[in-house]
């Protein structure tokens, strides 16, 4: 196992020094899931939720969570984002978010996708607690994440 780059050798967290790190364009694409009742699928479907249209809105949340991901995770980086994009949709038995988070940077995006997704299905969830007090989010995770080198012509 290699050794945790955010401890320093006394074992204590510290933020990584990426300062000498080559700037790469980056890009991070993460997925998760809310499990709901079917009635609950049918209200969202028929945007009869009493505090909106929960995908739209879910949507809107994951990128603002994603943009606000360094404040929220003590260690991360603050990133120059330069596309978040969040995608909700109604399934059988609940939904499911997608984010893909690129930026342009010395160190990768992939908390922010997660956190993207994270705060989105939240939302759903924040949306739907009235009706549905089964709902469980899960399987948050990271589909993919690449680095390419700025070529600069």
């Amino acid at each position: 196992m290699s050794k945790l780059s955010h401890t320093d050798e006394a074992g204590k967290a510290k933020m990584v020094d990426v300062g000498n790190k080559a700037i790469q364009k980056r890009t991070a694409r993460a997925e998760g899931f809310i499990k709901l009742q079917p009635e609950t699928v049918g209200l969202i479907r028929d945007n009869q939720m009493k505090k909106g249209d929960v995908l739209t809105i879910a949507e809107i949340a994951g990128i603002q969570g994603g943009k606000r991901t360094s404040e929220l995770i003590p260690l991360c980086h603050p990133l120059q984002i330069t596309k978040m994009d969040v995608k909700a949709n109604l399934e059988e038995n609940g939904v499911r978010v997608k984010s893909e988070a690129r930026c342009i940077g010395q160190t990768g995006i992939e908390m922010e996708a997660l956190t993207s997704v994270s705060v989105a299905l939240l939302t759903v969830y924040d949306m739907c607690k009235a009706v549905d007090k089964t709902m469980k989010i899960g399987n948050i995770h990271l589909i993919e994440k690449t680095k390419e080198d700025v070529v600069n012509d």
